[in-house]
């Protein structure tokens, strides 16, 4: 027998949280993300809103002229992580191995526990039962042969589905003549790339897969195993170690013109990364900096470290002295800042030991970067600098310095 995997997502999941803990708010095109006249998009949104044609990662402006009478909101992601936590420990009960895709998606390997395909059937209307019950939310769920084919049927009867795809036959079937762009890992880009090539169907792909390989390389390949129905990825734990990188970033409201400004943010999202990498022991050998013009243009920098490290201090200074010394002076829409080249903490130890940490001047320098903050703009985050890491609180302190800023 092989894998027997179920693919668990929920539906709409920040706008049913919302709803479930304000009953008022059912039945009503509920937008979460930004608000109309902000800059942003939609992080998620009711089904009463996607009626209108609005959806996630759309820009909020668009979606308020699709949707000028929907109820817009800002995500709660505190509440929304609580909430995720529930999920794992009822999703994490009937797997060997769970891979958290996203704070509101799941991989489950339920192979030991159900031993046959009826076990895993009984798996998943557990899992939605429970769901449900313990956490009023519903969730859609897929279970299949293979993590392309369980996130595949997922989808198939959302909101509040069940769907089954036991074999590599099954899926064929169920998607040889729909568009390239049902195919896992076909983003817009390679879609388009496929049909100006007149490659427009599953079937069409499967028929043409030599071009199709010769187009895309290695990505073309992988697009033809699928096609076939073949994927034989395991489960695998996410493990925050095995991140990439660590970063924060921040849209302004409005262009920022002074670089002076953006090197105060880069003080807070220095402290916001320090945080996210001590949390989980990370280490980063290297910074970079991210920044996006008014005119959508974004780049990056980067510098690599000579020792490991999650200080903030080393870290802003760092992102500060790319800022200046390798960026040109346009109006920024976006900056963004991170710990790349991850290694563990104990790892990073034994070869890379970040001895300026233990140093006496490094508690100095937090304290003068927070100090300027306080006398610049009035912040004073004796005893609660930890707010600033919600993503909430982080966005109105700095549109609130930006405001207030004085060259």
């Amino acid at each position: 027998m092989g894998q027997l995997i179920i693919h668990v997502d929920m539906d709409a999941f920040f706008a049913s949280v919302e709803i479930r803990d304000n009953p008022a708010l059912l039945g009503k095109s509920l937008i979460i993300g930004s608000l109309p006249g902000e800059r942003g998009v939609v992080a998620t949104c009711s089904y009463e809103a996607r009626k209108y044609g609005v959806h996630s990662a759309m820009n909020i402006k668009e979606a308020y002229r699709r949707c000028p009478d929907g109820i817009y909101m800002h995500p709660n992601i505190d509440k929304y992580r609580a909430v995720s936590a529930q999920l794992n420990d009822i999703w994490n009960s009937y797997a060997s191995a769970s891979q958290k895709v996203s704070l509101d998606e799941a991989y489950l390997d339920v192979g030991d526990q159900a031993g046959d395909w009826e076990g895993a059937r009984r798996i998943g209307h557990l899992i939605k039962q429970r769901t449900l019950d313990e956490v009023g939310l519903t969730c859609s769920v897929g279970v299949a042969y293979s993590k392309t084919a369980a996130k595949m049927a997922s989808e198939e009867r959302k909101p509040d589905g069940y769907f089954e795809i036991p074999t590599a036959e099954d899926f064929v079937n169920l998607i040889i003549d729909r568009d390239i762009g049902v195919l896992y890992t076909v983003g817009e880009q390679t879609a388009k790339k496929l049909h100006a090539a007149g490659i427009l169907t599953v079937r069409d792909l499967r028929n043409r897969k030599d071009e199709v390989v010769q187009m895309l390389g290695k990505h073309g390949q992988w697009l033809t195993q699928v096609a076939f129905g073949i994927d034989d990825r395991r489960v695998v734990p996410y493990r925050p170690q095995d991140a990439k990188s660590v970063s924060r970033e921040v849209t302004f409201q409005r262009d920022v013109v002074n670089y002076q400004l953006l090197g105060d943010v880069l003080v807070l999202l220095a402290f916001c990364v320090e945080h996210r990498a001590r949390r989980y022991n990370l280490l980063g050998r290297g910074v970079t900096l991210k920044l996006t013009y008014s005119d959508m243009r974004s780049i990056s920098r980067s510098a690599p470290l000579s020792l490991a490290t999650n200080s903030a201090v080393t870290i802003h200074r760092e992102a500060r002295r790319l800022l200046l010394e390798h960026i040109d002076a346009q109006p920024v829409r976006l900056v963004g800042v991170g710990l790349y080249n991850i290694v563990d903490h104990d790892a990073g130890q034994t070869v890379i030991r970040d001895f300026f940490e233990q140093q006496e001047e490094q508690a100095l320098e937090r304290q003068r970067l927070l100090d300027a903050l306080q006398q610049r703009y009035g912040l004073d985050f004796a005893g609660h600098l930890e707010h600033i890491f919600h993503m909430d609180t982080l966005h109105k302190t700095i549109e609130y310095m930006r405001k207030h800023f004085r060259p």
